[in-house]
């Protein structure tokens, strides 16, 4: 409408996902698989698209040939009104550089910013499982004057030093300091055992961005990042506050999946992330077709389920074939096979894999298009599985795309 503010965002997809390896080796880490359907830029776009924010740039940098080809093919908007979700790559338009950095990303980038000339930019991170209305977070900027606006998500003081820590003035809002995984996070007002950790997610009114990203691109000690550097920086000069995100409120959630947010760059929190999905009262609920996850499903039949083959606390994607096998407590994707007297369980399955007759599989993660032989056992021996494939500290075993199990 005439009326609304003019928003763009920029979602930050350039990560090379080094602790998700080998699933980014051809791929940067938002076009990994995720959820059976997805892939995990998915869920920021459709937190964006949901919530009618509809000019999206995406800027890409690692590998980004899948992540380019998913959001042309799938995120395609209607023209009439100017909407567009567009990836964007490094240009190399201020010289013969590449992206240095988080804040360097969006510098580079700042034509997009000049060419739309919005009142707010929206910097989402492009890697992680959650739902949210970033418009009631815009709102929440706009009333509050703030300059930029951090997305603070409530966790245990004890385990909050994992992450970036946000700690607010006696107002609860004005973020007082931006702290680097502290050895004592602080605690917030009126609940002093729980820390705001940085969802990674901001709200800059344009002019403050222009200016703090023109600043730190001259300061030559600067790694250029938003939450090492741009934050800190307005922070210093009393222009940040913080969004509550348990204040945030999504049609068709449930109490069990109100407020969840996943950081998945390792592989253990990639696989439990998975397992969150799969209990009879999940954890995450992909099924609230009010505020969907949406992404390109390609058209292919229903499951099959033959010779006795069954699924317990799974999910099951479409195209799958699972002749006489057993699925228990696992994330299947498309087009999977597998076949009779073999077991899978607390596994995470991709597009296109086989499995063979007798074989077990289990606390595992196959990428796309892994054969696993008839009678080969994968997450068994994990010492065993650690001499040929890659094996997490969490003890799931990884085989990457397209390998042939021995």
């Amino acid at each position: 409408m005439a009326g609304d503010p003019r928003v763009l965002c920029m979602v930050l997809a350039g990560g090379e996902g080094k602790r998700l390896m080998p699933l980014t080796a051809d791929r940067a880490k938002p076009a990994v698989p995720f959820g059976g359907s997805y892939r995990l830029i998915d869920f920021v776009l459709s937190n964006l698209i949901n919530a009618g924010l509809r000019r999206v740039c995406v800027l890409t940098q690692y590998k980004s040939h899948s992540l380019d080809r998913h959001i042309t093919q799938t995120w395609r908007m209607p023209t009439l009104l100017g909407d567009y979700v567009t990836p964007v790559p490094a240009q190399q338009r201020l010289g013969p550089r590449w992206f240095t950095g988080s804040a360097d990303a969006i510098y580079q980038s700042l034509n997009l910013v000049y060419d739309e000339n919005p009142d707010y930019v929206v910097v989402f991170g492009a890697d992680h499982v959650y739902r949210m209305d970033p418009m009631q977070m815009i709102e929440a900027h706009i009333d509050s004057g703030a300059g930029v606006t951090v997305a603070g998500l409530r966790r245990p003081r004890a385990s909050a030093g994992e992450f970036g820590v946000i700690e607010v003035g006696p107002d609860g809002h004005k973020i007082a300091n931006f702290l680097e995984k502290p050895v004592d996070p602080p605690g917030i007002p009126g609940s002093p055992e729980e820390s705001f950790v940085s969802m990674g997610n901001y709200v800059f009114s344009t002019d403050v961005l222009l200016d703090a990203l023109k600043e730190d691109a001259a300061d030559v000690s600067s790694v250029h990042d938003m939450g090492g550097n741009i934050i800190p920086m307005l922070t210093e000069q009393g222009r940040a506050f913080v969004y509550d995100f348990s204040e945030n409120t999504i049609p068709g959630s449930t109490g069990r999946d109100s407020g969840y947010w996943r950081d998945v760059g390792s592989l253990d929190s990639y696989h439990d992330a998975h397992m969150d999905l799969v209990s009879v009262h999940p954890v995450f609920n992909l099924y609230n077709r009010r505020w969907p996850i949406l992404s390109n499903i390609p058209p292919l039949p229903p499951a099959k389920f033959v010779e006795g083959g069954n699924a317990h606390e799974s999910m099951v994607g479409a195209g799958s074939i699972i002749s006489g096998g057993h699925v228990r407590t696992s994330v299947i994707a498309s087009s999977v096979t597998i076949e009779s007297g073999s077991y899978v369980e607390g596994s995470v399955i991709m597009p296109g894999v086989r499995i063979g007759p007798n074989a077990v599989v289990r606390n595992a993660i196959l990428d796309k298009n892994v054969v696993i032989p008839a009678n080969t056992h994968i997450g068994v021996d994990v010492e065993h599985d650690r001499s040929r494939y890659t094996v997490s500290p969490g003890g799931i075993v990884v085989l990457g795309k397209g390998v042939v199990a021995d």
